[in-house]
């Protein structure tokens, strides 16, 4: 009987451990979504950055 009584503690702590993990994950998502989109805003600046300076030096080499 010790033997069911201990799978069902692990039982019941793995459950737990699922349940706080189903509670947590949708605002690690929405963080991570976050932080993409900022990224993604920060690449965009970039490469506008380095297209206006290719420009310049491509209008510098024709002169």
């Amino acid at each position: 009987m010790e033997i069911v009584g201990g799978f069902m503690v692990m039982m019941w702590i793995l459950g737990l451990i699922l349940t706080v993990v189903w509670l947590v994950m949708p605002f690690v998502v929405l963080a991570i979504k976050g932080k993409v989109e900022q990224n993604h805003l920060l690449l965009e600046s970039i490469d506008r950055r380095l297209a206006a300076i290719e420009d310049r030096l491509r209008e510098g080499g024709r002169q």
